[in-house]
Formats: structure tokens, sequence, C-alpha cells
């Protein structure tokens, strides 16, 4: 089962298992890690899943939509390596990414 490590503004740091197939956005709520709203439900219409993908795992995620494109402008302070964590789904690839969580969202 892979692993993700969410590491929070101040530091705090979760590593969770996750289930292949559901998005990180899922995994984040199904394991109760704080900084990570989906007040939309993961339709990635209102960025509260936002999350900074650690630059050694952007190359290995697939290319944003323009749909999460347009959002990603909404988050609160978005960087280069921003993401709606609704829009990435889970594959054994993708064992260990790490995924910090804005100040904001805290």
């Amino acid at each position: 089962m892979p692993k993700i490590t969410f590491i929070e503004y101040d530091g705090n740091k979760s590593v969770v298992d996750a289930t292949v197939g559901n998005s990180v956005m899922e995994t984040a709520i199904e394991n109760m890690v704080s900084g990570i709203d989906a007040d939309c439900g993961g339709n990635c219409i209102c960025s509260t899943c936002h999350g900074y993908i650690d630059d050694a795992w952007l190359g290995k995620l697939p290319p944003m939509e323009a749909e999460e494109e347009a959002m990603v402008e909404f988050a609160n302070e978005p960087e280069s390596n921003s993401r709606l964590t609704c829009q990435i789904h889970m594959t054994e690839e993708l064992d260990g990414l790490i995924v910090r969580l804005p100040e904001t969202q805290g």
C-alpha cells in the first residue's frame, strides 16, 4: 500500500497509507489530516484541498487539467508546485509522495 507524507505548516508530519485509485484528498480526509478541508467534496471547485507537492514528485504527476489550473489561481498562497489534492489519484508509483500544506489551511 503506498504512503503519503503530509507536512502541516507548523512542521507536524502525518505518514498515512493510501488506497490506489483514491485521491490524495480522500486519503487525507480518511486519516483526519489537519489542513485539508475539501469543502466541495473533491469536485475541483473550491481549492480547500490545496497542497504544495514536493519538487521531487512533480514530474511523476499527470499534468493539471484546465479546470484545476483555474482553481489553483484562486487558492491561498499558490506556488509553482501547487496542486489540488482532489485531482491527484494514488498509484503505486506515487508511494512516498510528500505534500506540504499552506499556513492558511492550518
